[in-house]
């Protein structure tokens, strides 16, 4: 199969991560998105090199791919989802969501993953959105730094809501750091049918040239809630045509955040709902 498809450990979060990767290999996942969270590889907690070399191993041995993904909700700050941000008015706080940036570029090179994810943040309120752009630009810049040295992308992702949202915000992003040989894309299909203006397989073919990372799930227009696959609005096997034809070679991972509960179970139906839909062969996806 042309494209190569893994679940994200933040849809997993009441199974301890060993746990979590053997179901996804025996599933048949060729790969995990993994979020740095503290129930699973804490980015904070003592002995992160360790650690990470001990999962190397484990990845390898159940032949799983991974990319490194920094969505957890509250693993810097315990009040607040997703703070600090790179946004924040504190120089400090955007030191720590920047610091933590940094030691997921050194888990993925230790882990041989393909990207790290991140995304921008909400613009705080009363912050002109200019000075939210040059903040964003400036905490980004150390990291951008690392992930050239470690030769491991940075794929930012656009959130609804947040300071860069949508494929526009990434190209000016794109245009204020100087365009950067290591910045590149996270593509959220569903985030695509909730807020871009062009259909989701058109998106697609407009990233394609800065892909570097792909989260995949349901979604209904203009509503930001990851469902699963058939509650929503997507057509998939143009979505999965387009990708396949780009020549992307990372994780399409499935993301499922708020669906942890029936995490074991929504891995299986995930993987049985796209396996068919796949593109084999330079055939196109098959169509219900």
């Amino acid at each position: 199969m042309s494209l190569r498809l893994g679940y994200g450990t933040n849809g997993l979060t009441d199974l301890r991560l060993d746990d979590a990767l053997v179901l996804l290999a025996d599933l048949g996942y060729d790969g995990v998105g993994l979020t740095l969270d503290h129930m699973h590889l804490d980015p904070l907690a003592p002995d992160l090199g360790a650690r990470t070399r001990r999962l190397a191993g484990r990845l390898a041995d159940l032949g799983l791919e991974v990319t490194v993904e920094t969505g957890a909700r509250y693993v810097l700050d315990p009040r607040h989802k997703h703070g600090p941000s790179l946004l924040d008015p504190d120089p400090d706080a955007r030191t720590a969501r920047a610091g933590l940036l940094l030691r997921a570029v050194q888990v993925a090179a230790d882990l041989g993953a393909h990207a790290v994810h991140c995304f921008s943040g909400t613009t705080p309120h009363g912050t002109p959105t200019d000075t939210a752009w040059r903040r964003l630009e400036t905490a980004l810049t150390p990291v951008l730094h690392a992930a050239a040295t470690a030769r491991v992308p940075l794929a930012i992702e656009p959130e609804p809501g947040h300071l860069l949202a949508t494929l526009d915000d990434f190209h000016h992003l794109r245009a204020l750091l100087g365009d950067p040989e290591p910045l590149g894309l996270t593509l959220d299909i569903g985030h695509c049918q909730c807020l871009e203006p062009d259909p989701p397989a058109e998106c697609v073919k407009q990233a394609a040239p800065w892909l570097r990372h792909v989260q995949i799930e349901d979604m209904r227009r203009g509503v930001h809630e990851h469902l699963p696959f058939g509650d929503g609005d997507i057509d998939f096997p143009p979505v999965l045509d387009a990708l396949a034809a780009t020549g992307y070679r990372g994780l399409t991972v499935v993301e499922l955040p708020r669906h942890s509960h029936a995490g074991p179970e929504l891995a299986r139906a995930s993987l049985d709902f796209l396996r068919p839909r796949l593109p084999t062969n330079g055939a196109p996806a098959w169509r219900p």
